[in-house]
């Protein structure tokens, strides 16, 4: 009875102990169809995100229909800044063997010296040379210290481009002075085409090695360039070249400001110190202003600034009158409440210090309170690490600017033009591209009383009906490149999927003036 009674228990343990190893394979099979269902779920949208970001990059606009789409199926709101980063996307690195080593010091403000890095890279491709991060001006009138990686995301800009050009940060120290290696410094001839950096500048790298632009504004034609060259000074414009994180997110919150007050417009008054006594427009100021100027051009920053401005006695009037002055802020109310605006309008001033400060503000504040600045806008601790960096600034300025429902530049700087490229780059966003020289002409007929304001109310708009950023053709001008149509206010090139622009643009007559 005794082993009756062992071998029944022993049976009964032996079937327990298999019943407990079979749940265990049960609930091991469980964890691995879940484990594999949730590694195949991370696949898959990681898959999404990749497609996704490689479409953002070769051009943000074909995704956007897509994206709106589930944006708008989403019941979740969040804002931007607050969403994870993805992880960069990383194309595939060129494969290519460089011809030598390209530098380039860059000069000017920003925005001249955003058009340049653009051109520079196309450069560099076309040549197959190996870019060395830019050298921003450090001795200009703005004397801004900012190097490269202050104001953009390096990372950014020479992961973007891999798969068109190789970057490096500094030049290999083998390639250095010290070790007895001649590098070849020069300015390249202005408004050149491929044809003559292939025939002239290639031969010199394989001779240097080295190669060092030490001038690099509009050194890179508008027009006559391969549709392929064309498109990669976009592609740096508007994709590679991004601000530091810093910048960008205090530029968004600028933004964020402004748009719970409603709509805004970006006026970039261009009345700055540095701008009047370049040109030598004088208008509106006092004498003591006007002396004030030109000592500052003749004797003072810019001759440190520009060595090769050649000094000479400028009539301002005839200036003026031919459409080549900013227009002043007592102008600029004037243009501003003919083309409709009202005194509800909210406007961000985009620039620096206006010369004669709240005086010379007084009437454009007076038509139109609910003028704003950046300093007005943010606590001064945010903006303590970008004083002294008239660069930094001129960077938030521009991310308001590209952001706004409207853009007004009073003159057709560096500015002006890139910030005119950008909106129409995103869709054509309205900016007004004043006509100087009319208006000019009109306000002097309004203000000595030979037209009426409701007369001068319809001319100005009559002048600007074409002049609001819609789709056009680039003017090209034969043998006079610096009257024609800047690249990176139209870059026609790059607004349209194929090699021609005809559906887009319409038909027009040729834009081709001999």
């Amino acid at each position: 009875m005794e082993v009756r009674s062992e071998s029944l228990g022993q049976a009964r343990l032996e079937k327990e102990k298999g019943s407990l190893q079979g749940g265990q394979v049960i609930q091991r099979t469980r964890l691995q169809v879940w484990f594999i269902r949730v590694c195949s779920s991370i696949l898959i949208w990681t898959c999404l995100v990749q497609l996704v970001a490689v479409g953002e990059l070769w051009h943000p606009r074909l995704l956007t229909g897509l994206s709106s789409r589930f944006s708008g199926a989403s019941t979740l709101s969040f804002r931007v800044e607050d969403a994870v980063p993805s992880p960069p996307i990383l194309l595939p690195a060129r494969n290519y063997t460089s011809n030598g080593f390209l530098k380039v010091s860059c000069n000017g403000g920003l925005n001249q010296m955003r058009a340049a890095i653009c051109d520079m890279v196309t450069v560099a491709r076309l040549l197959n040379l190996t870019l060395i991060i830019p050298e921003l001006d450090k001795k200009s009138f703005w004397a801004d210290p900012s190097d490269f990686d202050d104001i953009f995301n390096v990372r950014h800009f020479i992961d973007s481009l891999r798969d068109e050009v190789r970057i490096i940060k500094r030049l290999p120290k083998r390639f250095g002075r010290k070790l007895g290696n001649q590098i070849l410094q020069m300015p390249p001839v202005s408004w050149s085409n491929d044809k003559y950096y292939l025939e002239q500048i290639l031969p010199l790298s394989a001779k240097y090695k080295v190669i060092h632009f030490n001038r690099t504004d509009t050194r890179l034609a508008n027009n006559g360039l391969p549709v392929e060259l064309q498109r990669l000074r976009c592609r740096v414009n508007f994709q590679a070249l991004k601000f530091t994180p810093e910048i960008e997110a205090l530029g968004r919150k600028l933004v964020r400001i402004l748009q719970e007050s409603g709509p805004f417009m970006a006026l970039h008054l261009r009345y700055e110190m540095d701008m009047l006594a370049f040109s030598g427009c004088t208008h509106g100021c006092t004498e003591e202003e006007a002396e004030e100027l030109k000592r500052l051009r003749l004797y003072c920053g810019f001759r440190y600034a520009f060595p090769w401005w050649k000094e000479k006695e400028i009539i301002s009037d005839v200036k003026r009158s031919e459409g080549l002055c900013p227009l002043t802020p007592e102008e600029t109310s004037l243009i501003l409440k003919a083309l409709g605006f009202d005194r509800d309008t909210q406007i961000y001033i985009a620039s620096g210090e206006i010369y004669g400060s709240a005086r010379r503000l007084a009437a454009l504040r007076t038509a139109f309170p609910r003028i704003v600045k950046k300093e007005m806008l943010l606590d001064p601790e945010d903006l303590r690490q970008f004083q002294n960096h008239s660069s930094q600034m001129a960077a938030l300025d521009f991310i308001v600017s590209v952001a706004s429902n409207t853009f007004v530049p009073t003159y057709d700087g560096n500015m002006a033009r890139v910030v005119e490229g950008h909106r129409r780059y995103l869709g054509f966003k309205r900016t007004i591209q004043l006509d100087r020289k009319r208006l000019v002409a009109l306000l002097d007929l309004h203000q000595n009383g030979t037209i009426s304001w409701d007369e001068f109310s319809v001319a100005v708009r009559l002048a600007h009906e074409s002049r609001m950023g819609q789709p056009a053709r680039r003017r090209v001008l034969v043998d006079k490149p610096k009257e024609e149509d800047y690249f990176y206010a139209n870059p026609q090139e790059c607004l349209c999927e194929g090699t021609s622009c005809d559906d887009l643009l319409g038909p027009r007559n040729s834009t081709v003036v001999r």
